[in-house]
């Protein structure tokens, strides 16, 4: 890893790595190909000519923006990583909603490895990949219910619920020691600190996607995001 990453020793916080200017040159490449190969993969498969695929590019594009942008306003920001935010999670889901599940998984995994460029926390591979590319990817898992009749509070809630699956993996495996401090199990703990901070920033999303005026413009840029209207 020392061309990528190079290792930083901290008393306070333990071992971890930090980026190179080569790794962060890397990830952008890793980032740019697999939303490229989002936008090649949904248009190939839905049989839709360059137009389609310059705008799902074009709309991926400003969902990760919008992503990226309000990742950054924490109302909550955990000791230990993760935060309550305006609505990140959801920007991630409509990707899914729009694309469908392929487009959906390639997207959020780029936005994965977007979070990873501009805010990386690396102890190891397995968890660099853990919580970068598979919990963020996860939010993909939305366009499972891309055509089904309330599929975006569906998606939402599964793509969610996938990101949880995996950060509770990630703070089981690769944080439990710091469960001691709390006098929990681990996997307690793990469930607990990183329900903190998922759970409510998803409970205040569906309330405000419920809303009635709320899903009817959904709707109408989803329309939008696919060239139906």
């Amino acid at each position: 890893m020392s061309i990528f990453a190079k290792e930083i020793v901290d008393e306070e916080w333990g071992n971890y790595f930090a980026l190179t200017d080569m790794g962060y040159g890397a990830l952008i490449a890793v980032f740019i190909v697999l939303l490229l190969a989002a936008c090649y993969i949904s248009g190939r498969r839905e049989g839709k000519g360059p137009k389609s695929g310059t705008r799902q590019l074009v709309f991926s594009a400003m969902a990760m923006a919008l992503g990226m942008v309000t990742s950054m306003m924490k109302v909550i920001d955990m000791p230990m990583g993760g935060s309550v935010t305006f609505f990140s999670m959801f920007f991630i889901c409509l990707i899914g909603y729009w694309y469908g599940l392929r487009g959906g998984l390639l997207a959020a995994a780029a936005y994965g490895v977007l979070q990873l460029v501009v805010d990386p926390y690396i102890i190891s591979i397995p968890q660099m990949f853990t919580d970068y590319l598979f919990a963020f990817g996860a939010l993909g898992l939305s366009g499972v219910f891309s055509k089904a009749k309330y599929g975006m509070i569906k998606g939402y809630i599964l793509g969610v619920s996938g990101r949880y699956l995996f950060t509770f993996l990630s703070g089981m495996i690769f944080f439990g020691s710091n469960a001691a401090n709390y006098h929990m199990a681990v996997p307690v703990y793990s469930l607990v600190y990183n329900g903190a901070y998922i759970v409510p920033e998803a409970l205040f999303t569906l309330m405000i996607v419920a809303l009635p005026p709320v899903n009817k413009g959904l709707a109408k840029v989803r329309e939008m995001a696919l060239g139906s209207r």
